[in-house]
């Protein structure tokens, strides 16, 4: 089987698009579309239903492209213990944590890390999904929650807790809640659908409420990062983890007696990667970051 031709192959099924692989490819489109033509022709066998909305995998695609992710992700993990020969930590180094950690707090220290070591070639992949180390989505994650994933290293950075902040515009409008209950006469900002593995993220809907009952939300969005920019347009009252406010400074906490969710968070990354030098510099940064446990 053509070793190019199958790297494309990765490349599409990845991207689902002969476009978006070839804009990561350096490719044309067409030509693209010609190498996965070739090969499956070579296999006899399509490997993709094309149609209008792009590109999904058959079968037979679905196989190979399972295989063909193993053996990208062996190699890459083969370049790294080759890479990680060299005396200076160098080579690339893929970090994902989600939207809105990576956003506010890590983008704007990663110059500090790269500075400090510029021959590593830093990549950062900020998502709310759990990517899968195992097979090299990313070679570290910064996570809001203990890895559900086998053969992971994980070490404890911080905990975080959550408070109530709203805009000083919206309070203008609406007026300080001065206990709990006040909250029933407020809008309300929440997590939606596909929100974190974390208890009680909604705890807004039934603090200072009677009988055990439950607000209704203004809004629920699905990330920490779109609840406080809600927040901070003033369409509401939201909880937010304590470092998102440090960094932006422009909300008011409100009710401060009031605590959410503790939650602790961990530094992420596959057993077979314990003695990279990237992964070890990077956890000692991130640790003299964030010394003293908490935020």
């Amino acid at each position: 089987m053509d070793w190019d031709k199958l790297r494309i192959f990765h490349a599409v099924a990845d991207a689902g698009s002969f476009t978006r692989a070839g804009e990561t490819l350096n490719l044309s489109q067409s030509a693209v579309s010609r190498q996965i033509s070739t090969l499956e022709d070579s296999l006899q066998v399509k490997l993709f239903h094309r149609h209008a909305r792009g590109l999904k995998l058959t079968e037979q695609g679905d196989q190979l492209f399972r295989t063909a992710h193993e053996v990208f992700a062996k190699l890459a993990t083969a370049e790294a213990r080759i890479t990680d020969a060299h005396e200076r930590p160098q080579g690339p180094l893929r970090i994902t944590t989600t939207i809105a950690f990576g956003s506010i707090w890590l983008t704007p220290r990663i110059k500090e890390f790269v500075n400090l070591y510029p021959e590593i070639q830093v990549s950062l992949v900020l998502d709310d999904r759990e990517l899968d180390l195992s097979m090299r989505e990313a070679d570290a994650a910064i996570r809001l929650w203990p890895s559900r994933q086998p053969d992971l290293v994980q070490r404890h950075l911080m905990t975080m807790h959550y408070h109530v902040y709203a805009a000083p515009g919206y309070l203008k409008e609406k007026g300080m809640p001065k206990t709990p209950a006040d909250l029933d006469r407020h809008k309300i900002i929440v997590f939606g659908e596909d929100a974190p593995p974390i208890e009680r993220l909604n705890w807004l809907l039934e603090v200072g409420v009677k009988d055990g009952g439950s607000r209704e939300p203004v809004l629920r969005v699905n990330s920490n990062y779109g609840i406080y920019r809600a927040v901070q347009s003033g369409l509401g009252i939201g909880a937010l983890p304590d470092y998102m406010t440090r960094e932006a400074g422009n909300l008011v906490e409100i009710l401060p007696e009031l605590r959410g969710p503790s939650i602790d968070v961990y530094f992420v990354y596959p057993e077979e990667l314990r003695k990279n030098k990237r992964i070890g510099v990077l956890r000692d940064f991130l640790v003299d970051k964030l010394a003293g446990g908490t935020l």
